[in-house]
């Protein structure tokens, strides 16, 4: 199975200039979805994850079914005031501005194994915060995967020493 057939070019957005990667062709072939849950839950067990996290909302679309395919738990990284009880935070920059991600205070047990799944590794800024968030609570960034790399834009270079899988290179 070709998975790039199941990945739409939007030309121009969100601003004109860009080139979009769409995931929801990719998420409404029940075949090609599972295929990549299950290349994704394989890297997880090959690494011994204990749980499974996610920036929201993509990476809970892929994130959580690796968690159920292993049968271990997840924890939503989420943006601010999303999330009900004490939380962790870490801003970082964007290229227009700034982001910050939250994490329940309790979510990671020092030393868990912890893989890291969202859909698209672009420049690392959204991936990079959530291992800050991770490792601020003890965990242990066992992986980072990610269904789609925009290798153009080097986001591996601010995950350098962690073990990052993808699927799909551009």
């Amino acid at each position: 199975m070709n998975l790039k057939d199941y990945i739409a070019d939007v030309l121009d957005f969100p601003v004109e200039g860009i080139l979009f990667r769409d995931i929801t062709p990719l998420l409404a072939d029940g075949e090609a979805f599972n295929t990549v849950c299950e290349l994704i839950t394989s890297f997880a067990e090959e690494v011994d994850a204990d749980v499974i996290a996610g920036p929201e909302s993509r990476g809970f679309i892929f994130g959580c079914p690796v968690a159920s395919n292993l049968s271990i738990g997840f924890v939503p990284i989420r943006k601010p005031n999303k999330l009900p009880r004490e939380v962790v935070t870490q801003t970082y920059d964007l290229e227009y501005g700034t982001n910050t991600l939250c994490m329940h205070k309790d979510a990671i047990k020092p030393g868990q194994k912890v893989v890291i799944v969202d859909d698209l590794l672009a420049t690392g800024g959204t991936l990079e915060a959530a291992v800050k968030l991770v490792e601020s609570l003890g965990g242990v960034v066992a992986g980072i995967a990610c269904v789609i790399e925009l290798e153009d834009l080097k986001g591996r270079d601010a995950l350098k020493g962690y073990n990052v899988f993808t699927i799909l290179k551009y």
